[in-house]
């Protein structure tokens, strides 16, 4: 497979990075997760536009060549290279240049955009409801960074494996105020009395494009942004999560609560019928 390094196409199995790097040594960047089909990249201009606000809130130096059209086309080529045009996720990932310790001492951003195939059933709404938990190891901060999907995901790696280990789909993060901040790979709505209802980026969830694209939306019922409890999850009459390679998930199973899923159908249907 191919990958692109700072607008160059290579083999993905040259070594690339050293030991000094900031991201191996600090976490210090973001990240994009982004879906192309046949050969377009949806949802591009939300994703640029987190971008580059990350990349501000980090206090990057943006260079002038860093716009949408010019990392679109690399990814379009990239695709091309690898022949996952058709479908396929895309990873794009920042970091700082230069060495330093805490403090750097170069802030251009270099890069890397990865590739890989993905199966056509990633348009289908699951059939099974997911097996939902709480991850109750780590919280989350309240910050504007708590917004950015950084390089840094040792919280969310953990998460992930604590979902493993207890045979459950996805585990929720709570912030410092033991309120609903996002999930391990996704951000979390309700569906109560026909409305949903998602956390504001203030809870300390990421910004995640997909959540942003349904609040941009217009739809049969209303979607607004309201902090959600414990209990608000155990009493929602459905609950799902977005994000941008899966769009629509609903969740079976919260602990004892069993949810359907009739609003988050109509909903991813409605969904895809606007983005494809």
């Amino acid at each position: 497979m191919q990958l692109c390094y700072n607008g160059k196409f290579m083999a993905g199995d040259k070594p690339l990075l050293t030991v000094d790097n900031r991201s191996f040594r600090y976490g210090d960047g973001c990240f994009e997760t982004m879906k192309v089909y046949q050969g377009q990249l949806l949802l591009a201009d939300l994703h640029f536009e987190r971008l580059i606000a990350s990349l501000h809130l980090l206090h990057f130096h943006i260079p002038a060549h860093f716009t949408k059209d010019y990392f679109a086309n690399l990814i379009k080529e990239l695709c091309r290279l690898n022949s996952v045009s058709d479908l396929a996720r895309v990873r794009l990932t920042v970091w700082r240049a230069g060495t330093g310790l805490y403090d750097p001492v170069d802030h251009t951003p270099h890069f890397i955009i990865q590739c890989w195939e993905l199966p056509e059933h990633i348009f289908e709404l699951n059939s099974t409801g997911l097996l939902l938990d709480i991850f109750p190891d780590a919280v989350k901060s309240c910050d504007k960074i708590a917004n950015v999907k950084s390089n840094n995901c040792l919280p969310y790696v953990l998460a992930a494996l604590y979902a493993k280990q207890h045979q459950v789909n996805e585990t929720i993060l709570l912030n410092q105020h033991g309120r609903v901040a996002d999930s391990t790979i996704a951000n979390i709505f309700i569906v109560r009395n026909n409305n949903a209802y998602t956390p504001p980026l203030t809870e300390g969830g990421v910004c995640g494009v997909m959540r942003k694209h349904l609040l941009q939306k217009d739809f049969p019922f209303r979607i607004t942004e309201q902090p959600l409890t414990v209990r608000d999850l155990e009493t929602a009459d459905e609950i799902f999560l977005t994000n941008a390679i899966y769009g629509i998930r609903w969740v079976g199973r919260f602990r004892n609560s069993s949810y359907g899923n009739a609003t988050s159908a109509i909903l991813h249907e409605m969904l895809y019928e606007s983005m494809l």
